[in-house]
């Protein structure tokens, strides 16, 4: 299931910097290309201390800036 997200309910930006949070040019939004169930998502959207199980940082240069 691809799940929009807003930015009013996002959980502390996490969505802004995951690998699966992508541009979907059909919708012209940013989508979740995460495969998940409805009660899932409806508690990731619900619940705001609840963070998502499925969260992969997408930043290409934490490796580089580790090894700095």
């Amino acid at each position: 299931m691809k799940s929009t997200k807003t930015n009013n309910n996002q959980i502390s930006g996490s969505c802004d910097t995951c690998t699966y949070y992508t541009y979907d040019e059909d919708c012209e939004s940013y989508v979740c290309d995460i495969d998940m169930d409805e009660d899932e998502y409806m508690r990731l959207m619900s619940d705001r201390h609840y963070s998502c199980p499925y969260y992969r940082n997408g930043d290409e240069y934490l490796v580089v800036r580790h090894q700095m």
